[in-house]
């Protein structure tokens, strides 16, 4: 049996088709709890990596083509994962933000461990680095304006997909 990608003499799955599965089911899946992991470059790498092996499979094409990796999306026309990763982990941390009602999903957010493992010279990577990069030291408050909130998103996307 053949990937779902693969074209057979009495099936013919047009291009189209092959898009909206990939956006309704595959991307979801590979997304599915991102929301609440700290954003690297290499893991953005990764995804990326998986979704480029997944595009080229869609359109037949294989890496002795020597076709870029622009032209494939060009065809293809599906979501970039790292567009969606980080417009998932904003979302995520602006309804966690909004919540008022004590439980303890802010203030693990806010809670900083006194042990871990880091990297010589740095300290542990915390989900909400990155966010209070874009969103400054008061994110909590920002969080409340809901179109603050939003044009602060575009900021924080673009920073993850200018990446490699």
């Amino acid at each position: 049996m053949g990937s779902v990608w693969e074209t057979s003499k009495q099936l013919l799955v047009l291009q189209c088709l092959k898009t909206k599965v990939f956006e309704q089911c595959v991307l979801p899946v590979i997304t599915y709890g991102t929301e609440t992991w700290s954003l690297t470059m290499g893991l953005i790498r990764r995804l990326r990596v998986t979704q480029r092996a997944m595009e080229r499979a869609m359109l037949r094409v294989s890496l002795r083509d020597q076709i870029r990796n622009e032209e494939i999306r060009r065809r293809v026309r599906v979501t970039d994962i790292a567009q969606r990763v980080a417009k998932l982990n904003w979302q995520w941390a602006g309804h966690i933000a909004r919540r008022t009602d004590g439980r303890w999903g802010l203030k693990v957010l806010e809670w900083r461990p006194r042990t871990g493992k880091r990297i010589a010279g740095q300290p542990p990577t915390m989900w909400t680095d990155d966010i209070r990069r874009v969103a400054g030291s008061r994110c909590r408050q920002a969080a409340q304006d809901r179109v603050l909130w939003n044009s602060l998103q575009k900021t924080y996307v673009q920073q993850w997909t200018s990446i490699g």
